[in-house]
């Protein structure tokens, strides 16, 4: 494995980061536990969760599925730099404020991540989405406490758009707070709207990028390839299959030539781009974990990204992306 820096912090983090969500509603507890074991002996440290994960609301599974495996010991928990996330609704009744980012949520949604992860900090703590309801500096304030406690380390967000991430490190500046070290965002070949501010922004402020989503849904994870020896995928794989045909059969073209896997380029290509940490993969099993693995080694050279460039145009930098 191989590991880089956390966007402009001192902690070391491998380049494929464990995404987690689908420890309970696709992978059992077992199994899962089996990954994420599999995970720290090919050397992956960094794991990605949040608190709406495990398909029951309200109730934490995954997080509480993580926690379970972390109580094992042999290191598990020190090895490990777990992210989490805080937005979404966690109560299962009407009461307001379980949920989005007043300082009343975020102290109670962090301590409820702590009881289910059995851990006494997060490593990386993400905002999960912005929110418009709430003051930027009774946001970070909050955030500030949970540092100053003990309980969070590092402070990250996500789906936040250009804008956002420069405000929030401004007012973390006058505040002489570390302000956001992260921010994890859809990026793939096929979704490069980022691009434009979002990664511009970030390399202003030293903030790494953690991208989901980076094989767009399995969309290029060899998605034509499949479906013609007979491999059944899910109604939105096929209606993308459908809008990006005439892209897919490129990218796979390039990738036979390469010898390579589709997932395998789209995941280097991701690993390749300056300001990428570390992409977010899921496995449901170990050995779709161990098919992500060959990704690290690839290396695209010059050619070969601007071939992916052709088939799937990015954007400029903004305004000049749009303006002219």
């Amino acid at each position: 494995m191989r590991y880089t820096k956390l966007g402009r912090t001192g902690v070391t983090v491998s380049r494929l980061c464990l995404g987690t969500m689908n420890f309970g509603p696709h992978t059992n507890e077992d199994d899962a536990h089996s990954i994420m074991d599999r995970a720290h002996e090919v050397g992956i440290n960094f794991f990605d969760t949040a608190n709406v994960y495990g398909g029951q609301p309200g109730e934490g599974v995954t997080e509480q599925i993580i926690g379970r495996w972390f109580a094992q010991g042999g290191g598990r928990r020190e090895r490990t730099v777990i992210a989490t996330k805080v937005f979404g609704g966690m109560g299962t009744d009407r009461w307001p404020n379980q949920r989005r980012l007043s300082a009343l949520h975020i102290r109670r949604a962090c301590d409820e991540s702590l009881r289910r992860l059995q851990t006494d900090h997060i490593d990386l703590y993400q905002m999960h989405h912005i929110d418009r309801e709430t003051p930027t500096d009774e946001i970070l304030q909050a955030f500030e406490i949970l540092i100053a406690q003990g309980k969070v380390l590092y402070v990250g967000s996500s789906n936040f758009a250009g804008w956002h991430i420069s405000r929030f490190n401004e007012e973390a500046r006058r505040r002489n707070m570390l302000g956001l070290v992260s921010e994890q965002c859809l990026y793939n070949l096929n979704a490069r709207m980022v691009e434009m501010e979002v990664l511009p922004a970030s390399e202003e402020y030293g903030v790494g990028i953690i991208p989901w989503s980076p094989l767009a849904g399995g969309l290029l994870g060899g998605a034509l390839a499949k479906a013609s020896e007979g491999r059944r995928a899910s109604e939105r794989v096929r209606e993308g299959v459908e809008a990006n045909r005439s892209k897919l059969e490129r990218f796979e073209k390039l990738c036979a030539e390469l010898g390579e896997q589709p997932a395998d380029v789209a995941l280097a290509w991701l690993l390749g781009r300056p300001q990428v940490t570390a992409p977010i993969i899921g496995p449901r099993t170990k050995e779709q974990l161990d098919g992500s693995l060959r990704s690290v080694e690839v290396e695209l050279d010059g050619p070969t990204c601007q071939a992916l460039d052709e088939i799937f145009p990015g954007y400029g930098p903004a305004p000049e992306a749009f303006a002219w």
